[in-house]
């Protein structure tokens, strides 16, 4: 159910920034210029400098209606597919599918080889992938709590650490009602639970190296705001007492804590010293980055998650082998306005590419309802509504309130050192023009950062994109590639070694090719113009580029979704040697790389597919010369009294020479060769 419902909620953001990508009129209004800074990040002098500091800074920041916003909806996800290390007796598999290898993202499944390891309905289950059986299983959530608690995983030998995201950064408007912990699972013999955290905040990434996970949250101050004495109260009025509330909340209200209890039932309670919290010269002071660190090779109990914070914002999280980025955007929570997309009919064939017909690999199995399209947009809310406020009676005649000023749209990124075990070490800051699309915007690379991102004029009419080199010692700025896609916003980025690839859309799509060996002078050497674009990229083979993502008209209009083999052997020149297009279809790998399984050793290729007509896993081939489909995985329908559906595929596996696919009804096993169903295991 998790994975729905980041489907649902990312699906609408895709719609939403293609509406505004396809909206652009004349007469538009300059795209504004950022200064590029150096942020200056230091620690608090004392408790007492850090309470005065927050106080005024979130009072100034305070509305009438309390911190922030509406929620900002963020495309993940989240990656090349690294393979464990075998033994002679663990057969060859695939892992999860991650932005830097050796660097460890959650997901929804892990696998060793031997075993998989899965949450479902708060249920984690590991299934012996020799017998193709459920060996052992452990309840993790409550009576009360809804059975289809989000979860995501990371393995590491036999302790597994599932994290319950009841309320995260993304799905905070979205979830059920739950709890944000952490469980420290051991799965040697009959599973148990180790300990339980519970850190204060949502929870926004987390990433493992070895068996060291850093988790980052971000918390707001625990403050309640008065509730208005009079309906006519006016927002100016709401303002000034919830800013003296502000000034007179204590230092617990900003400080997170964090709760562990034991196997055993133990509670140990810290909370995060003032000396381990450091602010940039320009915060709001309405919220805090905390991050944790789990080593799940010892007693998590007895060692705590040694907290550190920042008196700032945070919405991605990008890990290298030696470095952990937290991006954050200081005015994230501003609304964005949205138009309606349009609607253009299919045409049977497109780029001179025939329209591949879905082809059902199994006769047997019929085909649920569609499930409904979802679109959303983000609502007013009462704290930047200038026509909020309850009407007034005329002979009062208050002054109106101000119109809001969009902030300007400028990412603050902060380097840790994770190097060494422990605590990480703040090492430096900066910011740069515009917005992150997500993680794969950041890269580093031999000492250096690279960060792509899309800065928007002021009305919204116009765009430019621009790749800027930074520093990681001291994140100053070194060299900068700009005017990429001039009125469109970026899709997708990548960046392999010292060469990067940027994709932009509005009408058609320009995959740009990037010399980045020079960090001072980085440039664009090469630019493809297609219909469609690709919202992930990822490197196939030696010259290659996977793209995943939608094909359009040339008016800009999404038809469905296309997987496409580009060939960049040439910086100066790269082409498309082939494309595979289904109509109608969406898939959850154009926003989730998690989603997409390539398997270099044979080119199999496999992501989720969804169409009015079915639902399930297209594979493919891809080797390098082109894109073949091979056939259509799909689950057994899902009998109910009163309703039938086909559960959707969520993840894809190989072990050894089998496919095994995950689905919130099961897991089910293929041969990888021929397709054929070999086992099938309900989850529900």
């Amino acid at each position: 159910m998790k994975t729905l419902i980041r489907t649902a909620v990312t699906a609408a953001a895709l719609a939403t920034v293609t509406a505004a990508c396809t909206s652009a009129a004349t007469g538009q209004a300059p795209v504004p210029k950022v200064t590029l800074d150096a942020v200056r990040l230091v620690a608090y002098d004392s408790c007492d400098d850090m309470l005065s500091g927050l106080r005024e800074h979130a009072a100034e920041n305070v509305g009438p209606w309390g911190f922030g916003g509406p929620q900002i909806m963020y495309m993940e996800d989240t990656a090349t597919t690294a393979r464990a290390k075998t033994t002679s007796d663990t057969p060859e598999h695939s892992t999860t599918n991650v932005h830097e290898a050796g660097v460890d993202e959650p997901d929804l499944i892990k696998t060793d080889g031997n075993r998989i390891v899965t949450v479902v309905d708060g249920n984690l289950r590991i299934i012996d992938t020799a017998t193709k059986k459920v060996t052992a299983s452990l309840k993790l959530t409550k009576k009360d709590e809804p059975t289809f608690a989000p979860a995501d995983l990371l393995l590491s030998g036999d302790r597994a650490l599932v994290l319950f995201r009841g309320g995260d950064i993304m799905l905070k408007r979205f979830a059920p009602p739950g709890e944000t912990r952490y469980v420290v699972v051991d799965l040697a013999g009959q599973p148990k639970v180790l300990s339980t955290i519970r850190a204060q905040g949502s929870y926004v990434d987390a990433r493992m190296i070895g068996s060291t996970v850093r988790l980052v949250t971000r918390s707001q101050p625990d403050i309640t705001f008065p509730e208005p004495k009079s309906p006519d109260t006016t927002e100016a009025d709401r303002k000034k007492a919830n800013q003296a509330v502000v000034r007179q909340a204590p230092l617990t209200a900003w400080l997170p804590t964090v709760e562990i209890t034991s196997g055993s039932g133990a509670v140990k309670k810290d909370t995060v010293k003032c000396e381990r919290v450091s602010h940039p010269a320009d915060y709001t002071g309405t919220s805090l980055l905390t991050v944790h660190t789990i080593d799940l090779a010892q007693d998590v109990a007895a060692t705590g998650t040694e907290p550190i914070s920042l008196a700032a914002d945070g919405d991605t999280v990008y890990g290298s082998g030696k470095s952990l980025y937290v991006a954050s955007n200081p005015r994230w929570w501003f609304p964005m306005v949205t138009e309606p997309m349009p609607v253009e009919p299919v045409p049977t064939a497109t780029d001179g590419a025939p329209a591949v017909e879905p082809t059902p690999s199994d006769p047997a199995v019929t085909t649920g309802p569609a499930e409904p399209a979802v679109t959303s947009s983000a609502p007013a809310t009462p704290a930047t509504s200038a026509t909020s406020a309850p009407a007034t009676p005329a002979t009062s005649e208050p002054a109106p309130d101000p119109t809001p000023t969009a902030p300007p749209e400028e990412t603050e990124v902060h380097r840790f050192d994770i190097g060494a075990p422990g605590a990480p070490t703040y090492v430096a800051s900066g910011k740069v023009p515009g917005r992150l699309l997500n993680q794969y915007s950041l890269s580093e690379y031999e000492g250096h950062l690279r960060v792509a991102t899309t800065l928007t004029s002021t009305d919204g009419k116009d765009s430019a994109s621009s790749v800027y080199v930074l520093a990681a010692d001291t994140m100053a700025k070194v060299g900068e590639v700009g005017g990429l896609g001039r009125g469109e916003r970026i899709y997708s980025v990548r960046f392999i070694g010292p060469v990067g690839y940027c994709v932009t859309f509005k009408q058609v799509d320009p995959l740009y090719t990037l010399d980045l060996r020079d960090p001072a002078a980085p440039k664009v050497t090469g630019e493809l113009k297609i219909t469609g674009y690709s919202a992930y990229l990822h490197p196939g083979a030696d010259g290659r580029l996977i793209g995943i993502g939608q094909e359009a008209s040339d008016k800009g209009r999404t038809l469905g979704t296309q997987v496409s083999l580009f060939d960049v052997s040439d910086p100066a020149a790269p082409r498309r040697l082939s494309q595979l297009f289904q109509k109608e279809a969406g898939s959850e790998a154009e926003w989730d790389p998690h989603a997409f399984l390539y398997w270099p050793k044979t080119g199999l290729s496999v992501i989720p597919l969804m169409t009015p007509k079915e639902s399930g896993a297209l594979v493919l081939k891809i080797d390098d010369s082109a894109v073949t489909k091979l056939g259509m995985i799909k689950h057994p329908t899902h009998q109910a009294e009163d309703y039938a559906y086909q559960p959707g595929i969520q993840r894809s596996i190989i072990i050894g020479d089998a496919l095994w696919t995950l689905s919130w009804d099961g897991l089910q096993v293929n041969d990888a060769t021929t397709l054929a169903r070999q086992g099938w295991i309900a989850l529900r």
